[in-house]
Order: C-alpha cells, then structure tokens, then sequence
C-alpha cells in the first residue's frame, strides 16, 4: 500500500547556526570569574591556603637584611667601635631566616604546582566532557578550533599563570605587605609619601585591568581562529594540493596570524602604559623619599640607619609594583582563557541525559542557579529500553535549527519492530535530520520520538546507545589498529570476537588480505584505508556492538564496484533480524527494503514497498528514474559503474 502526500517544499537542512555567538560577550567580572574557578574547583582554594602561608614565609628573608643593616649601623656600630656580638648575632639571625626562606620558597613551589597542576587538570576534563555531551546541533553551532582552544591552549594560559606569574603573584604580595608594614615602624611620615604616589597608580593600573579583559578576550578569540584555520589546511591538504589553491588558503592562514598579532600589540599597548607610568612613579617616590628623609634626618627624627633601611624596604615595596605589569599581563591572558572555558560550561546540554538527574543549568554551570553547588549525580530519573525487538514512532514531530526555517514537519511514522525501512529524499529533504532524532543526537522542536513505546527523553543515554546504534556515513576511525577500532562497538570484546564479527558478516577474506589483519594500523581518521574500508570496518563494529536497532548513513558513492558488493552484502548480513533504518542513497538499497519512505520538504510525502510506489508518478518515482539513469544500469541490479579504487595503501 502506497500514500501520496503533498507538500510545499521547506528550507534546507542546515547544520549549523551561523548566526550563533559564543555565550557571554561583555568579559565576566575578575570577581565572578575566581569565584566560579573555586565553585568548580574547590580543591583549588584548600590548596592555596598553605601556599599563601607558605608564601609569607618565603618574603621573610628579603626584609630580613634592610632590618639587620638598620640595626647594625644604629646599635652595632657606637663611637666606642663596634659591638661584635650584636653583629654576629644579627647576621647569624638573618643567615637562618634566609635558609628557613629557602625552603619554604621551595615548598611554595611544589605545592603551588601540584594545585595548579590538578586543579586545571580536572577543569580540561570537565570542560571537555561537556562538549563531548553537547548535542551535535551545539556542536556545530562552534567552530572546531574554537572548542579546541579552550581544552587546550586556554587552560594552557592558566596553568601558565598559575605557576610562575601566581608565584610571583604570592612573594610580591607578601614583600609589599611586610615592607609597607616596616616602613611604617621606621617612618610613618616617608611610608604615607610613599603611598601618596603608589594610590593614584594603583586605580590606573584598575582601569588597564578592564581594558585588558576585553583586549585578551580577542587575543583568545583569535588563538581559536588560528588553530582552526590551521588544521582546517591540513586536514583538507589534499584538496588544497589538488586544486593549486596553496596561495589562497596561505592568506588565509597569514590572515589569522596577522589578527592575532594584532591584538596581541593591543593589549601589549596596555601593558607598556602602565609599566613607564610605574617606572615614572618609582623614580619619583625615590627621589621624594630621600630628600624628604634627609631633612628629616638632619631635624633628628629618623637616624642613619632607619633612613637606609627605609630606602632598602622601598625597593622591596616598588619592585613588585613594578613586575606587577608583567603579572598583570599574564593574569589577563589567563582570565580571558578561563572565562572562554567558563563559557563553553554555559553552553546548555540540550540533550540532556534523565540519569544525571540536574537540568540543563545546572549540568552546564557545574552548579544549581550558580550556587557553587555541584549538580546531582547518580542513578536519578530515566528509564531502560524494555527487552527484546525495538520498534520506533514519530508522534507529530518537527524540527527547526536555530534562527532557521522548519526542516521537519508533522513527521507521523511508526516502524515495526524487525522492520527494513529505507528513507529516501533529496539533499537537503530532512532525511538526515530524521535519524539524528531517532538516535537522539539532537532533539524535536516539536512532537515527541518513541523508541520500543518509551519517549527517548525519558531514556537513558547507556541504555539508548547500547540497544539503537547510529553507523555514520563517513565510517570514522581513530588511528588504532583494525581490531582497536572494532572494539569500540564492545569494549573488552577479545580478538576471536572481533574477528568473528568480520566472518559473520562475509568479510574474513578481506580481512586476511591486509598486512598484519587485526592489527593492521588504519592511520588518522582510518587515511590508510580506502573509504569503502573504512565502511567495512565501521560495519564490523556494528556487528559487535548487536544493537536491536540500527540506523545507517549508506555510504556506498565513492567506492569501487567489489568493496560495494562486500558492502552490500555484509549490510544485509547486518541488518538480518533487526530493526534497521536506512538512509538509501543509492536506491538499490530501497528496492531491497520492505518499506520505503519518502522524504520531500521537510515532510513523509510517500511510503510503502518499491514495487507500489516505482508504479504510481511521484517523487519516488522521479527519484528512481534519475538515479537509474545517473549509473547506467538497470534497476534489477542496482549496481555503479564506479570508477576503482584502491586497496589499503602501503
């Protein structure tokens, strides 16, 4: 039985929102930004605690001398001559805070590294898992080296920081604390004069922060740009070789590079603005301090020895302000860097998994309506798929991407447990949108999709995935060995298993005639094998993974007439016995089919067996004409006359 259904014709099927912009445009508050740092990494803060005692201790050692000369040359040395006692008693004092200093300025670094070290570890983690659990509409939504970035070179920023501006960060601290605290012992009217020239800078150097946010919020911007650029050129390296456009894509990529130097100056600007302001104000407070000291000297209110232990401290105060411009830099890098990271943890997971049991919120924030709390885990809500055959329903479903036209609409389509079904449409009719929501890679806008009579929002993600199974067109592999990849359909699975799957599927002749067979290495992204081999494998791996329900992308375009005839027989092989949904793109495969489904528009607009709808004038029918015609053959055969290609490259 056949149905025709009319439709007006939709948009196409986008995948991508170009529209989209990264969440958070105006740069968090420094504020903010450390306390969601602590909210998702508390051992961070437990840490720090020892680090900054730690710390204080190590800055023992610089004031220690200032102190020792002042007390040396205003009790140590007398008209009577020298009190060698005293003498050695405060070099050998200053001799053991030194040592005491040395060590803990050791400690300080240890632990400073450890909690940097596994602190923005778990932070790479957790943001990259949360963008391996975007839906894939999120996923696209991104620019590749964009997400790369942030696991990568953004976190790379903070580490940075952390360890070796966040030392500087802590001693500096700490110098300016106890030399500021000793100025004001030894003389409060030069320490208030000192503070009279710093407080001014002090707000300048508050107002280049800000500026500085914006300004490494591009540069990171930018790093992202440049990454993806660059593994764009060389992931398509052979089509830029194949069509001489080397030049161009060059450009390109010197454009990426001149816009990251380009903000890199920008914020350098910043920079050098505030360490010659720095410089202009230690040179003024200095030549302040000692004229306004002397006179206060020959008034007899501050001795020689005070006046030249002051001017020791107010090295020890300046020089920190000073490398503070050094540190400031580094820490608006790295800020900029984790509010990118920050950012990508806002993104919603829009397909949410029932089992965490958190909304969407506060599975992307890591904590409920940002408390800080960390989001509920464990078994929560959710339900398994019920035992045995899997059928399938589409109630009333629709689905539109962002800022973008309908791509499904009023999809009614049940699908009988052990049923073969084939969906057959133009580029662009929907049909590709159709089995990412079977498979729940993305989301309804509208209706609700069941999978064995449970609506798949309810199901669990282990579930879902271990009983229905998406086999994508492109046959991805990691570059493992054959049996490696294979096992990611069963992880654990033995090599007689994997093996096994390769003989219960016609494919065992194949397999021994590679080099080393199992262990044959595929390359990255499987470069080593052909592309119908790379099929061939990623069916295997369906093989093991025994889904109920199985849903496949055929891929049978660019391959050459014998690998498509190992394809097509180890498809039928595959699908024996479950309930499969195939995306048929060459039409061979819907004459096979025990139903046919016909996608036009966004809509269902046919269904029902081959031989019903070649029949009756239709899209179908329009559809297996052209193709007919496309391969020169005849529809009994199915077969291409595809040019060869070769086998697995040395």
């Amino acid at each position: 039985m056949t149905s025709q259904i009319p439709s007006p014709r939709a948009g196409s099927d986008p995948t991508a929102d170009p529209s989209a912009a990264p969440a958070g445009s105006r740069p968090m508050s420094l504020v903010a930004t450390v306390r969601r740092l602590r909210a998702l990494t508390p051992d961070l803060t437990r840490g720090l605690v020892g680090t900054v005692a730690l710390a204080l201790v190590a800055t023992a050692g610089k004031v220690v001398v200032p102190v020792v000369v002042q007390q040396i040359l205003d009790r140590g040395l007398t008209d009577d001559g020298v009190r060698l006692g005293l003498v050695g008693v405060a070099v050998g004092i200053a001799a053991v805070v030194i040592v005491v200093t040395a060590v803990a300025t050791y400690r300080m670094n240890l632990r400073l590294y450890r909690v940097s070290e596994g602190t923005l570890a778990a932070l790479r983690v957790r943001a990259f898992r949360h963008i391996h659990d975007l839906s894939m509409l999120s996923q696209s939504a991104q620019r590749r080296g964009s997400l790369t970035s942030r696991v990568t070179s953004d976190v790379d920023q903070m580490s940075q920081f952390l360890q070796f501006g966040g030392v500087m960060l802590l001693v500096s601290t700490g110098q300016m604390l106890l030399a500021g605290v000793l100025m004001f012992v030894y003389s409060w009217p030069l320490a208030l004069l000192v503070l009279g020239f710093y407080a001014p800078l002090l707000i300048v150097t508050r107002l280049a922060q800000r500026r500085l946010a914006v300004r490494y919020a591009q540069v990171r911007e930018r790093v992202g740009e440049l990454l993806g650029a660059v593994a764009e050129a060389v992931v398509g390296a052979a089509v830029v070789r194949a069509y001489g456009i080397g030049d161009r894509t060059a450009r390109r990529i010197d454009g990426s590079i001149d816009r990251y130097r380009g903000s890199q100056i920008s914020a350098q600007r910043v920079i050098a603005g505030v360490f010659a302001l720095s410089e202009f104000v230690a040179a003024l407070a200095s030549a302040s301090v000692v004229v306004a000291g002397v006179a206060l000297g020959v008034g007899g209110s501050l001795s020689t020895g005070r006046l030249i232990a002051f001017l020791f401290l107010l090295t020890l105060f300046v020089m920190p302000i000073q490398s503070m411009t050094e540190v400031l830099n580094d820490a608006a890098n790295a800020f900029a860097g984790l509010r990118r990271v920050l950012a990508v943890l806002d993104l919603p997971r829009d397909v949410r998994d029932p089992a965490l049991g958190a909304d969407d919120t506060a599975a992307a924030a890591g904590s409920p309506a940002g408390t800080g709390v960390p989001p509920t885990t464990g078994p929560g809500p959710g339900r398994d798929l019920p035992a045995g055959p899997l059928g399938a329903r589409f109630a009333d479903v629709g689905f539109a991407y962002p800022h973008g036209p309908p791509v499904l609409r009023d999809i009614d389509l049940e699908i009988a447990p052990g049923a073969r079904v084939a969906i057959v449409g133009e580029t662009g009719s929907g049909k590709t949108t159709l089995v990412k929501l079977l498979t729940r890679l993305m989301d309804p806008t509208a209706g609700t999709v069941f999978v064995g009579g449970v609506p798949l929002p309810e199901v669990r993600f282990a579930s879902l995935r271990a009983r229905a199974l998406l086999v994508p067109q492109d046959g991805f592999l990691f570059d493992l060995t054959i049996a490696d990849n294979v096992r990611y359909g069963r992880p654990g699975a033995g090599d007689a298993a994997v093996r096994a799957a390769f003989v219960a599927l016609g494919l065992a002749d194949w397999l021994d005639g590679l080099p080393a067979g199992l262990a044959t290495r595929v390359g990255e992204s499987g470069s080593r094998l052909s592309a119908g081999e790379r099929q061939l494998v990623a069916l295997a791996r369906a093989q093991l993974a025994d889904p109920e329900l199985l849903v496949l992308d055929e891929a049978t375009s660019a391959v050459d007439p014998e690998t498509e005839v190992r394809l097509a027989a180890a498809l039928a092989e595959l699908t024996r016995g479950r309930t499969s949904v195939t995306i048929a793109h060459r039409l061979s495969t819907a004459e096979t089919a025990q139903e046919v489904v016909v996608v036009d528009a966004g809509r269902i607009v046919q269904r029902g067996p081959h031989r019903d709808l070649v029949a009756v004038p239709g899209v179908y029918q329009r559809l297996h004409q052209s193709w007919a015609a496309g391969v020169g053959t005849t529809a009994d055969t199915g077969r291409a006359a595809a040019p060869a290609e070769g086998r697995m490259k040395a």
